[in-house]
């Protein structure tokens, strides 16, 4: 795993190597074993290398095709490099290195473009081609890695974070009002906007050709998608279950493939106990981490967010080593800066937790398996898509979900908040932003399974993807790689063909509820609507207890709501409450301010919009907008 960033003038002049080591050394800790440097007239490719397969210099980056004719800076791991390396030495490739990136280099020279749709992994890269005078850049099915690019002028660059762009001199920081919006509608971004104006996300399977002479506009292609279908001929419950016994077994399995130790969060929940109790079987004494809460103050539902009771007991079962962080109210204040400083822009859920687990496994291993993404493959939010289960048309769904989605700031009350900035944002209409995300989905809606399976694609493509990008900046931040083995290809194709009924039990009585029984009777609703993941559960009680097998899902978040309003209100109110705080640029200062004494106050449980407000001015005071 590493960085890369580069530097392509589309007129031919000379890229500056000077500029290049400036941006590299700006995504450093990306890679801390090393760097490495191409530079060839318009053209400068550079990388930062954490060494994870293959250490010795074999693997030194960037890399260049035996012919001379392709030049790599690569990002990632092929879990199925080994496969691939064995066909393209029957085709007459030779290798001078075990690494993966040797593979994608050969692989690239050998199919071009297409060999992407070969890969089972997580990468990022880029590809100068002289053959085609053309620089690519490659981002994985899933959108695991990051990958930033944009062009000013006749310059275009290019980096695994947005800092390597702006370390050129001809990078502007200018604030994209209209991705702010975006934000503060939904905690994430749909788009390929950032909050930096002109600096652009290249989407989850998409590769990017820019050529010579061209004007930076790059010309983008997809090369897959998700597909969550309800299958023509079903199979027996039973095949299911033990072609996902083996499907979760391999994927493990590939994903073990290592040159340095490996370790595993430990979360006290199902899917991080599953990964362990199966890594644990190849690996004995791997060592897991697990974030922990002072719970001193904390109330109401947040009482069992602290999990290390459940973690330690699947510790002692699965014999590991076992490191535990206790996290009190003072440490979301104390990592505010770091933490924004690498996400760069706020992103959805709260993420301080993630850094300090991070910043603990980072300590002890440089790669550490993370449970991301089986709750979205396999319904484990099932009280969200049942929101919008029984709908009269494609239309009426959008409506249903939408309002669902305004997850900070929802459609009566966005002029008014964003009533300093109104003229500039007033033409985005953050529906069509949602329903755009299904533009590639054309799934047939007739039955409730059909709505749930929207819903599954919705939520991988936007939540997963934001979760993702977290993921990624707050592992590398510590020089360590995490890897998800629930998006093993084979596993996410399997997940997306498995019937509803098998992930959601209660489908048929969870319609009558939303039909029948809204309203007052809203926490019954809720109740029943916590079913999700069942085959998954089904299949993992052979591993895990079936005390984490049948627990209702918990997510990885502290205790905000109350220390928001208790231990940490002094710190919400100098931060949110001073009139020359940085949001007001941007935000209506009287409106935020009452939705934020709403929670001071207890009337209003508005914890992610307060999170997301705190995220915002420290983002602000950053970039010195």
């Amino acid at each position: 795993m590493c960085g890369i960033a580069g530097i392509f003038n589309l007129n031919g002049e000379p890229a500056s190597p000077v500029v290049l080591r400036r941006m590299t050394d700006a995504i450093a800790h990306r890679g801390p074993d090393g760097e490495g440097f191409y530079s060839e007239g318009f053209i400068a490719l550079g990388h930062r290398r954490l060494a994870i397969i293959d250490l010795s210099p074999a693997g030194h980056q960037p890399m260049i095709s035996r012919d001379q004719q392709v030049v790599l800076s690569y990002n990632g791991e092929i879990f199925n490099f080994q496969e691939i390396r064995t066909q393209l030495e029957s085709l007459g490739h030779q290798f001078h290195s075990k690494t993966d990136s040797e593979v994608v280099l050969n692989a690239w020279n050998q199919w071009g473009a297409d060999c992407v749709n070969r890969f089972n992994g997580m990468y990022a890269f880029a590809v100068w081609d002289k053959r085609e005078q053309s620089l690519f850049l490659v981002r994985d099915r899933y959108g695991i890695k990051p990958l930033y690019y944009a062009c000013w002028g006749q310059t275009f660059l290019f980096g695994s974070e947005q800092k390597a762009i702006l370390a050129h001199p001809a990078a502007k920081r200018e604030l994209d009002k209209r991705a702010l919006l975006e934000y503060f509608t939904f905690q994430n971004l749909f788009t390929d906007r950032t909050l930096l104006e002109g600096v652009k996300l290249l989407s989850p399977a998409s590769i990017a050709k820019i050529p010579l002479g061209g004007n930076g506009s790059p010309q983008i292609s997809k090369y897959w998608d998700y597909r969550f279908r309800e299958p023509d001929h079903p199979a027996d419950s039973r095949e299911y279950r033990e072609e996902l016994d083996r499907l979760m077994r391999q994927a493990v399995n590939r994903q073990l493939v290592t040159d340095v130790e490996i370790g595993a969060y430990l979360s006290g929940g199902m899917d991080s106990g599953t990964l362990t109790a199966l890594a644990a079987k190849d690996l004995p004494y791997i060592k897991t981490f697990t974030c922990g809460f002072d719970m001193s103050s904390a109330s109401g539902i947040e009482l069992s967010y602290d999990e290390r009771v459940k973690a330690e007991a699947m510790s002692a079962l699965f014999k590991t080593e076992h490191y535990e962080m206790v996290l009190k109210a003072g440490d979301m204040e104390r990592c505010m800066p770091k933490l924004v400083r690498h996400l760069e822009e706020p992103r959805v859920g709260q993420s301080y937790p993630n850094y300090y687990a991070a910043q603990l496994a980072g300590k002890f291993v440089k790669v550490v398996l993370s449970g991301a993404g089986g709750d979205e493959l396999f319904g484990g939010y099932p009280w969200r898509y049942y929101r919008a289960t029984v709908c009269n048309d494609f239309e009426d769904y959008i409506d249903q979900y939408y309002l669902y989605w305004q997850r900070l700031i929802d459609n009566r009350h966005i002029k008014t908040i964003f009533a300093p900035i109104w003229d500039d944002v007033k033409e985005v209409w953050t529906r069509d932003i949602f329903r755009d995300v299904f533009l590639t989905h054309d799934n047939e809606l007739n039955r409730p399974e059909d709505y749930i399976n929207h819903s599954l694609y919705f939520e991988a493509k936007t939540f997963l993807h934001g979760l993702f990008i977290v993921e990624d900046k707050l592992s590398m931040a510590h020089g360590l790689e995490a890897r998800v083995p629930f998006m093993d290809n084979d596993l996410v194709d399997f997940a997306m063909q498995c019937p509803v009924n098998l992930k959601l039990n209660n489908l048929a009585e969870v319609v009558r509820i939303n039909e029948n029984e809204s309203g007052s009777k809203q926490n019954k609703y809720f109740q029943k609507t916590k079913d999700g993941k069942q085959i998954l559960r089904d299949v993992m009680r052979q591993y895990i207890p079936d005390v984490i097998a049948n627990a209702e899902k918990q997510g990885f978040s502290a205790p905000d709501a109350s220390w928001f309003k208790g231990e940490s209100i002094e710190f919400v109110k100098r931060k949110l409450m001073q009139n020359n705080a940085g949001i007001y640029n941007w935000l209506d200062k009287k409106s935020v301010q009452s939705l934020v004494n709403e929670h001071l106050s207890g009337d209003q449980n508005r914890r992610l919009l307060v999170w997301s407000l705190l995220s915002a001015e420290e983002f602000f005071a950053q970039n010195l907008f």
